[in-house]
């Protein structure tokens, strides 16, 4: 017999619920208050430590032992690497110095501590206090509203949008520190490690998570209790070990040894051999025809240089057309020479990652959903479609988070609690103020 009595009524646990997530906030908005406490003071000691130096010796031992020095003190009281303690004593400084609006923003509580980390590691190559001022405005805006990981995604775009040097340029003195390097770990195992490109270093992970997914469906399982054929041989690796025996194989022989989907020994040509890795890649338009060098971007985030984009482009079986606003570069549509799921394409375009706040996985791999289900009368058009990942699709459908797309293709969701959050459509372009031309140039 159950006992009634001790289940708490539903209203009772969201009164609870909605408690524990003011709680929270509330915590969470304190902490970024000393947060912004403590960074002040850490570069407060740094600029003590370079005023000691200042009056001791111009030598660059000498400040960086009276840094060491400092840093060693507070790490003793507070229980910190003295290491760690002068790092953050830096990054303090460059954050009170280079990025005032955020600090206050941090001292406010409107954004935590890595959201104002983020902006000042992702804007270090930016030197020049102007551009820099305006990459803060623009990231700042961005922090105010979403997760810290989406900030600096966000924050890499407009970074490299208004870097001084072109992607191309950069891209083409860091592809020389492309390496590969073995370290052992002991156990008779060894760590091999590479640094490559980046758009090749995601086909080669695409493609080997392909292989090892098409290799766990073909392989068979071992049956549950004591039914098992003495005679079969069961695969019971997980999908990271399956990953990581393809990759030696490709690595030691060129291809799988043998291929479970076709049962055979492995040809150039079929079975895992015939997966390629996919990639989703934005180029603008001068870009693409040779004009300009502007970079690319990969899943509409990771920036790629503009010769491997043209490289891709030429060699690319289908393209299409992706038309942006003129004013916040918004996706308004798409076209293509080849019209395969053309409402798959324009929704991969427009969303670029899963639609749900703070989720950044790409659109690629996300399910096309109705924000109002069919079954309730959904329509299927891109007013009532978004890209969600499986988590939360089966989020959305198993529990009453409700999404309402608005006009301009932002997504409002609101939480079991009543909590509300929206998500707006990525941008494509960033828009920067230049000056007018000195009288007599012509306009163009």
């Amino acid at each position: 017999m159950i006992d009634t009595a001790s289940i708490a009524h539903p209203d009772e646990d969201d009164a609870a619920l909605a408690g524990i997530v003011d709680r929270l906030v509330a915590a969470d908005e304190a902490i970024a208050e000393i947060e912004a406490a403590k960074i002040c003071d850490l570069a407060a000691a740094l600029r003590i430590a370079n005023k000691r130096a200042a009056h001791q010796s111009a030598e660059r031992r000498m400040r960086e032992l009276e840094e060491r020095s400092i840093a060693t003190e507070i790490g003793l009281a507070t229980r910190v690497n003295d290491r760690a303690v002068q790092n953050r004593m830096h990054a303090a400084l460059e954050l009170v110095d280079g990025y005032p609006a955020t600090l206050d923003a941090l001292a406010e509580s409107r954004i935590s501590a890595r959201h104002a980390m983020v902006i000042v590691e992702t804007g270090r190559a930016l030197t020049d206090p102007d551009t820099r001022a305006l990459y803060e405005t623009v990231v700042l805006e961005r922090a105010l509203r979403d997760t810290a990981p989406r900030t600096r995604a966000f924050a890499e775009q407009v970074a490299q949008e208004l870097h001084p040097r072109s992607i191309t340029e950069r891209h083409r003195e860091a592809v020389k520190g492309r390496t590969v390097w073995m370290q052992r770990r002991g156990e008779g195992m060894s760590e091999l490690g590479m640094i490559a490109p980046t758009v090749l270093a995601e086909g080669i992970w695409d493609r080997l998570t392909q292989q090892a997914h098409e290799t766990k469906t073909a392989q068979v399982a071992a049956p549950e209790g004591d039914t098992e054929d003495d005679d079969a041989v069961y695969d019971q690796r997980n999908l990271d070990q399956i990953r990581a025996d393809i990759a030696i194989d490709l690595l030691l022989t060129g291809g799988p040894s043998i291929d479970p989907t076709t049962g055979a020994i492995s040809g150039p040509h079929g079975g895992l051999a015939a997966i390629q890795a996919r990639a989703s890649i934005v180029i603008p338009a001068l870009t693409a025809a040779g004009l300009a060098d502007r970079g690319a971007a990969l899943d509409g985030a990771t920036p790629v240089d503009a010769d491997t984009a043209r490289c891709l482009l030429a060699q690319a079986p289908s393209w299409e057309r992706i038309l942006t606003h003129p004013i916040h570069g918004h996706v308004l549509a798409t076209d293509t020479y080849r019209r395969p799921a053309n409402l798959d394409r324009y929704l991969a375009a427009r969303d670029i990652h899963c639609r749900f706040p703070g989720c950044r996985r790409p659109a690629r791999h996300c399910d096309r959903d109705h924000n109002r289900d069919w079954a309730l009368g959904g329509t299927t058009d891109a007013c009532n479609l978004a890209c969600l990942c499986k988590r939360h699709h089966t989020l959305k459908t198993e529990k009453p988070w409700k999404p309402v797309q608005l006009r301009d293709g932002s997504i409002r969701w609101t939480s079991p609690l009543g909590k509300v959050s929206t998500d707006p459509p990525e941008r494509y372009v960033i828009f920067r103020d230049e000056p007018d031309p000195p009288p007599g140039d012509p306009p163009f």
